[in-house]
């Protein structure tokens, strides 16, 4: 019989990985990046005309690689891209063990 376990929500954690938060964080704000640049049909170059990078970073990032680019960097990216950025500071629920970070597209 397979032995089935529920996952925490975040892959990074359920892998093991020490930054796993952050990790999930940038994962997110990459996905909303190639979503805006997908939806806008902009070509990879055009988006790095729009962003201020170069072609192979934004070939990076649409490919879902964020190494090198910081959380601060990703949202400065996301309000190159006309979007407003809240973060939003509150109290974990006595019930959860750990705080967590969670990115939230509206």
């Amino acid at each position: 019989m397979t032995k089935i376990t529920e996952g925490s929500g975040n892959v990074f954690k359920d892998l093991g990985f020490p930054d796993s938060e952050e990790m999930l964080t940038k994962a997110e704000l990459t996905r909303q990046i190639y979503t805006i640049i997908k939806a806008r049909g902009l070509t990879q170059t055009a988006a790095a005309k729009l962003l201020g990078l170069k072609q192979p970073d934004v070939s990076s990032l649409m490919g879902g690689r964020y190494s090198g680019f910081s959380t601060d960097r990703l949202i400065h990216l996301l309000t190159a891209l006309d979007r407003d950025v809240d973060i939003v500071i509150k109290r974990k629920p006595r019930s959860r063990r750990q705080a967590k970070v969670r990115v939230v597209a509206a």
